[in-house]
């Protein structure tokens, strides 16, 4: 598997763990130390705090949220950190779209560590409608 296909997997499993409610999978690929900013720009540092957050918006205000995750761009500033875009666009529960334009874009910053991609950044961004 080339260094984008694995990347946009990683993407991918982040995609299931956010639709499925199940935050250990959409926090899988995060470094330890990783730093997110999330969509209401709280900056979240290190494993344990994103994965408390993650849990609690889970559980609560993303809930019955569904998202459709395509990659826009994978950019390698080195061969060992990658820049990564992608656009989220709101579905329904059975994958039926909800708008036809993204809803909220990311962009990640991995780093590749013993052979594996690790997210250690990302920000997310909601669209303004």
């Amino acid at each position: 598997m080339s260094d984008i296909e694995e990347i946009k997997q990683i993407i991918a499993d982040v995609e299931r763990g956010f639709n499925t409610n199940d935050a250990a999978l959409m926090n899988k690929h995060l470094a330890p130390d990783a730093a997110v900013v999330n969509v209401v720009g709280a900056r979240l540092a290190g494993l344990a705090e994103i994965m408390a957050s993650s849990e609690q918006g889970l559980a609560g205000p993303l809930r019955d949220q569904y998202a459709r995750y395509v990659v826009r761009d994978v950019r390698f500033v080195r061969p060992d950190v990658a820049l990564a875009y992608k656009e989220a666009y709101a579905i329904t529960a059975d994958g039926g779209p909800i708008d036809s334009d993204h809803t909220m874009c990311a962009l990640y910053v991995l780093v590749k560590e013993n052979g594996r991609w690790l997210i250690t950044a990302r920000q997310n961004t909601l669209v303004p409608r």
